[in-house]
């Protein structure tokens, strides 16, 4: 793929993304959208307000800022719509609390794809499916623009992330861990490690650690074999755990030293790296990639407000807009040939990618499905597995 994109072409590009900003969204009755108008005569039938507004939800930290100077901006720019940014770790309570009490507090929300596929079967989320996505700037469609898996029913995709393992390289003089196994090996490398309070990647990583294929993970998962199987890895370093809950804090952790290793979201490392100066190592061996989605909760208040918003985002400019400002990756092909330089750095961006070949030689991409189906009782047998 060629990953170096001209002037022209960028030019080119921008001047078909803005002309997108100009269309409404295609939709279906049982969905409460509205039939395809132009943005313009939208404008001219039914104003903006100063005050009209929506809540999105993201997950703060420098994902968040790169949202917001990505593409927040220029949809405020171009609608007159402010956008309203709260905060959460992932996971549905939040929504499912507001959806069931009518009391619907969110416009859009940033969530993982398995809780894309929870939600929408619960009924939480609108549908989706009837949304005119843009082209890309070639005029490719959505449909084959989109990486496979990052839409689905109810959820757009925008990013692709991955979690991977990190340290702090000084911590490591000599022969420092380069492998998921390693993460695992307290004898070789002794020490406190960090790991996500939740089953999702960690059964994944333990089973990586302990010898099973790639392509085997879920097939192994399906058994309760592989389960106790993984948990039994877990079990290995359990005594040496630090467990934590928002993307900040696994490179605080390193940082502070309170850590020799972590499981962290790739994009929280780079960031550390290139804007704070740490000297932090990502070991891409093993990473489990997934993608970040956005969906709107059922009856959410402002919800014309809200499409606009998710087509916005589905812009190719919008998502290499991010991805010029932290390493996570577009979810569109078109967006590859935006991407660039470090927006504050002026460091090349694609080598940093969780999508770079070089990064991509030992990769598990997340089965949301598999999750939406298993993550409630592995949720509760994970949980009681760290309270005993």
């Amino acid at each position: 793929m060629d990953w170096v994109a001209n002037i022209d072409t960028r030019i080119k590009t921008q001047e078909k993304e803005n002309n997108m900003n100009n269309k409404l969204f295609k939709t279906s009755a049982s969905t409460h959208l509205w039939s395809v108008l132009s943005f313009t005569s939208l404008l001219t039938i039914f104003p903006l307000a100063a005050e009209e507004s929506i809540t999105v939800v993201s997950w703060g930290g420098a994902y968040e800022r790169a949202c917001k100077e990505g593409y927040f901006d220029s949809f405020e720019e171009a609608t007159g719509i402010k956008i309203n940014i709260a905060d959460f770790n992932g996971g549905l309570a939040q929504v499912r609390a507001q959806v069931e009490s009518g009391n619907i507090q969110w416009d859009v929300v940033d969530i993982e794809s398995q809780d894309g596929i929870i939600g929408c079967d619960e009924g939480l989320f609108e549908p989706l499916d009837e949304i005119e996505l843009p082209d890309g700037p070639d005029g490719s469609s959505a449909s084959d623009d989109f990486l496979e898996g990052s839409i689905s029913e109810c959820a757009i995709g925008t990013v692709t992330w991955s979690t991977v393992v990190a340290y702090n390289a000084t911590t490591y003089k000599t022969d420092p861990p380069s492998t998921v196994k390693d993460f695992f090996d307290i004898e070789k490398y002794p020490g406190r490690r960090g790991m996500r309070r939740t089953p999702e990647v960690n059964l994944e990583f333990a089973l990586i650690a302990d010898g099973v294929p790639i392509e085997e993970i879920y097939e192994t998962l399906s058994t309760e074999e592989g389960v106790d199987r993984a948990f039994a890895k877990l079990d290995t370093i359990k005594d040496s755990l630090l467990m934590w809950e928002a993307g900040a804090q696994p490179p605080q952790l390193l940082a502070d030293k309170e850590v020799v290793m972590t499981t962290a979201y790739n994009g929280r490392i780079f960031n550390a790296q290139t804007v704070e100066e740490q000297p932090f190592v990502i070991i891409w061996d093993g990473q489990v990639r997934d993608f970040a989605q956005f969906v709107i909760p059922l009856g959410a208040p402002n919800m014309e407000n809200a499409i606009k918003f998710v087509q916005h985002a589905a812009l190719s400019s919008s998502q290499a807009g991010v991805a010029n400002r932290i390493s996570y990756g577009p979810v569109r092909l078109s967006a590859w040939e935006l991407v660039g330089k470090h927006i504050p750095t002026a460091i090349d961006m694609r080598p940093h990618m969780p999508t770079h070949p070089d990064n991509s030689k030992t990769v598990l991409t997340n089965n949301p499905a598999w999750w939406a189906e298993n993550k409630d009782n592995l949720f509760e047998r994970f949980s009681a597995w760290l309270s005993n």
